[in-house]
């Protein structure tokens, strides 16, 4: 099983589509600052230089980190250095943690591929991965839990229509 870490702006927002695709586990969590084991709103008020980001075990042989990529920019607004979506602030702006550097140039390739074809700047941070922390319980498979909820989220985001 492998690791992967992608901030894609709202948590909720990009949990789901990745458990279609054979992810076995996305857990919701803040990468990327200094401070230790955040708090929600600490992130969300943009307090602890941390990024809302999911993390994704996955077997390699079922779906692949270049398929995990796909799935991502397909989910995103790469264009968008604000955040994404109706969701502005550092927190909730694009990232890509990578564990290694062969993950590092498949998603340098990736942006690459892009940015040619669409002539635009992407706005995701290429970083080496620092650190991890599991999001509190309500925010895990909240798509699950609160489908109402969920389903006006990503309406009122414009990710629905959008994407």
């Amino acid at each position: 099983m492998r690791e992967a870490f992608f901030a894609g702006g709202c948590f909720w927002c990009v949990t789901p589509i990745y458990k279609m695709y054979g992810v076995d586990k996305v857990i919701c969590g803040y990468a990327g600052g200094d401070e230790v084991n955040p708090t929600y709103e600490q992130v969300k008020h943009q307090e602890t230089g941390h990024r809302e980001t999911i993390k994704l075990v996955y077997d390699p042989e079922k779906v692949s980190y270049d398929r995990l990529l796909d799935i991502y920019f397909a989910n995103v607004d790469p264009f968008d250095s604000e955040g994404q979506f109706i969701d502005k602030g550092f927190s909730y702006t694009l990232a890509i943690f990578y564990n290694s550097d062969e993950e590092k140039e498949i998603a340098k390739a990736k942006i690459a591929k892009i940015e040619a074809e669409s002539g635009k700047k992407v706005q995701v941070e290429l970083l080496p991965y620092k650190n991890f922390y599991e999001a509190e319980e309500y925010h895990q498979d909240y798509y699950l839990k609160n489908p109402e909820a969920f389903e006006k989220e990503l309406i009122e985001s414009g990710r629905k229509n959008n994407l």
